[in-house]
């Protein structure tokens, strides 16, 4: 869900920083080079030759006893290299922390990432029943996840715009919820509400809730969100999860402008 580039001769690249972002978002257990061709839409011996070179290159890893690969040790190097500069989970912990503490509901930062969000932390609520739709790398498009939608419902609308027709794709993956029509009606609500709500169009009966973290330039870069089960997001409760979560949201987007990030 990149933004396409026309960098001339960059084909080969694309694809394998595309199956690069696969195999992080697959988390700890991996993924078949069957399933990583699929979602990256490349025939198997491509995705096979591609995974090669970059298990070369120390960026991804193969399981030697279920074939399933995974992120690399150099992929761990550089990304403790860039955390300096992007990551910002440090000042973010104690408040996922507190937020999940107050609500009982599991807790999340994600993080845009051009067109995608991806979960940075996750911290669980202490409700026994639980939604286990999003964890540590895993992505969704802009729009799809209640952190996407928060997160793209504070985009200014030119940007809105570009985005859905760039993506029309999205109703035929995720249902007919997201077609253009549907996903304006819930970004002007969630511009109304100041946070956004997901009721349970990922996974039936797992609601969520996401509120925009902005950067110094006023941009909505991070969003925090929470998930549950739908009893647990009715409309007697709903209000006050809401106000919770948009005062963390608003802790952190202080916290973030006062480290200059």
């Amino acid at each position: 869900m990149e933004r396409t580039t026309s960098v001339p001769g960059a084909q080969a690249i694309a694809r394998a920083a595309r199956l690069l972002r696969l195999v992080t978002a697959a988390g700890e257990t991996g993924a078949g080079v069957q399933e990583l061709a699929r979602q990256a839409d490349l025939s198997r011996s491509t995705a096979h030759r591609l995974l090669t070179a970059l298990r070369v290159e120390g960026l991804v890893d193969q399981d030697e006893n279920t074939a399933r690969w995974m992120p690399g040790p150099e992929l761990f190097l550089m990304g403790s290299v860039a955390a300096a500069r992007y990551d910002v989970t440090g000042l973010a912990r104690d408040i996922v922390r507190s937020l999940a503490v107050k609500t009982e509901e599991s807790a999340f930062l994600s993080v845009r990432r051009a067109d995608e969000t991806v979960c940075l932390l996750r911290e669980e609520g202490s409700f026994p029943i639980r939604s286990f739709v999003l964890s540590e790398g895993v992505r969704f498009p802009l729009g799809v996840a209640s952190a996407g939608l928060a997160i793209l419902a504070f985009l200014p609308e030119a940007d809105v715009e570009a985005y859905l027709e760039r993506h029309p794709e999205l109703p035929e993956r995720f249902g007919r919820p997201h077609a253009p029509r549907p996903l304006r009606a819930r970004i002007a609500d969630t511009r109304d509400r100041g946070y956004a709500v997901n009721p349970g169009l990922i996974v039936k009966g797992s609601w969520g809730l996401g509120a925009a973290v902005f950067n110094r330039a006023g941009q909505p870069e991070w969003a925090l969100s929470l998930t549950g089960v739908e009893f647990r997001f009715g409309p007697d409760r709903l209000p006050s999860l809401g106000r919770t979560l948009l005062a963390h949201a608003h802790q952190l987007t202080t916290r973030i402008a006062a480290s200059g990030r």
